[in-house]
């Protein structure tokens, strides 16, 4: 006989696999000829921009370079500061298990740490570490029988569930460009060193689209030509339309910003200014809450059934949460005293994260790296400030995956007249939050019809440890309601061990088939 059934289809986005390593690219750089000889370095920072990414059987590929700029003390009789920059390219293969070309990469890549040593007067040797963390999803649209309609006395043993379904996904390119004034008494004669980083992210959903909106937030510290040391720093706005059909404002979006190529440089047009122009790429998923009733075992009292065990993994609970720390602490200056601050490089790093009483807790330390004046140079102090974060979260599960984002908000440093600063830095804490949830259901159901019911009987049954209404009725073939009013059960969730039952249970025979 033919089950007839009633089906729900689910797109699942499910994660097939997570790998964090180092990537190491290095070269040699040769100074250029119009700069002087390398005499010390004095400090080197740079950004990664991944200009292409590929997934392939069992492994990703990773083209991209890393832009670094080497702050150092020329070798010459006024020992002047100076500043070069160059980029790095890199191909990175990394082995990936059960990954192939169909399913998508979601990669966050950034500098770990940056080494610069001199080889010789002309030739230096950059080192970058760079952190690879890689989430490899794949989508799949599944069937989920949720009725059988043809049977009158089946009996089903279902749960409700609410899973992400994923809408859709899209990416979208976008550019932000400026040219960025400097002081016009100022004579721009190179860059010592940019830091860029995307801020105030926001989005919005309209018909079809979802609208990534921020800022690429641009510090840059340059050398005039009688030797001063100035920053200047600009938000340039950025802006992106994703196509996603049939997206919604109720639809859970997950919008990330990837970088893929800068260019810094003094603008050609204009004097006393510097040209910015980065290309990102905006991409989104999107996902919806949907309530799913899943028939986990079945039986009939009356037919022989078989059926296929079907086990799909897919992700539920995913939330996005947003929450800010203020950190406020002084800390000692007296290398610094008077000196002019030009810069503070701040490293946010998380050293532990774990999840209790509702709450994300978090420990980590900022990295703080002052760059001031020191006898008509520059020097570097390194200060470690430990912090630690809870952030409140409702029915959070134990086992959930949550990654981790900072953005620095706002930060002041001022020193003051007792050779203290007094650092106060806003952090923003993005958490995107899912669980990975494995659903058991059944499929292929089948009917063997050369059995049928005959006669009806009452056998007698002792409760054993582990046992269910649902597990005995199954095994007899009788049914939870039956055995619930033949022993006056009343909840049918307790059974105790040793309890004896009156199981009203059916017997087969063979049907006989027509020739």
């Amino acid at each position: 006989m033919q089950i007839d059934t009633t089906k729900e289809t689910l797109c699942i986005n499910k994660i097939v696999g997570k790998k964090s390593e180092i990537i190491m690219v290095e070269r040699d750089i040769i100074v250029p000829d119009i700069k002087p000889d390398l005499l010390n370095i004095i400090n080197t920072t740079g950004n990664v921009c991944i200009y292409k990414k590929e997934v392939l059987e069992g492994k990703v590929r990773l083209d991209g370079e890393v832009n670094v700029y080497v702050m150092y003390i020329a070798d010459n009789e006024e020992s002047s500061l100076r500043g070069l920059s160059t980029s790095i390219d890199f191909t990175e293969i990394i082995d990936f298990d059960n990954c192939n070309e169909n399913m998508s990469l979601d990669e966050n890549l950034f500098i770990k740490s940056l080494e610069c040593k001199i080889l010789n007067g002309r030739k230096m040797n950059i080192k970058a570490n760079l952190q690879f963390d890689g989430t490899i999803y794949s989508n799949e649209t599944v069937e989920i029988i949720k009725e059988i309609n043809n049977l009158d006395d089946i009996q089903s043993l279902e749960t409700e569930l609410v899973v992400n379904s994923l809408v859709g996904e899209g990416t979208q390119k976008t550019s932000a460009k400026d040219t960025i004034m400097i002081e016009n008494i100022d004579n721009l004669a190179e860059i010592l060193k940019v830091d860029l980083s995307i801020t105030n992210k926001d989005l919005k959903i309209s018909y079809n689209k979802v609208l990534g909106k921020a800022d690429v937030s641009v510090k840059i510290m340059y050398l005039t030509e009688d030797n001063g040391v100035k920053v200047v720093e600009s938000k340039i706005p950025i802006m992106g339309f994703v196509d996603i059909e049939n997206v919604s404002e109720e639809n859970i979006c997950d919008m990330k910003y990837k970088l893929k190529n800068v260019i810094i440089k003094p603008s050609p047009q204009e004097e006393h200014s510097i040209y910015v122009e980065v290309e990102l790429e905006l991409v989104c998923r999107a996902y919806e809450n949907k309530n799913i009733r899943i028939i986990q075992d079945l039986y009939s009292p009356s037919e022989s059934l078989t059926f296929e065990p079907k086990c799909i993994n897919t992700m539920s609970q995913k939330k996005c949460i947003k929450d800010m720390c203020k950190i406020q602490q002084k800390i000692s200056a007296s290398d610094i005293s008077t000196n002019q601050i030009y810069d503070v490089e701040i490293t946010p790093n998380i050293l532990e994260q774990k999840i209790a009483n509702s709450k994300v807790m978090l420990e980590g330390e900022i990295n703080l790296k002052f760059i001031y004046a020191l006898n008509r140079g520059v020097s570097i102090k390194e200060v470690k400030l430990p912090f630690e974060h809870s952030i409140e979260t409702e029915n959070i599960d134990l086992s959930a995956n949550i990654e981790t984002n900072i953005e620095i908000a706002s930060n002041n440093f001022v020193v003051g007249t007792d050779e203290m600063i007094d650092a106060k830095i806003d952090l923003v804490f993005s958490l995107d939050v899912l669980v990975n949830t494995t659903i058991n259901m059944i499929d292929k159901i089948n009917v063997d019809e050369t059995r049928s019911k005959e006669i009806y009987s009452i056998i007698i049954y002792f409760v054993k440890p582990g046992d269910t209404l649902w597990k005995i009725a199954k095994e007899f073939r009788s049914t939870v309601d039956d055995i619930a009013r033949v022993n006056k059960i009343e909840d049918k969730d307790k059974i105790s061990s040793g309890q004896q039952l009156f199981i009203p249970k059916y017997v087969y025979t063979k049907r006989k088939v027509s020739a």
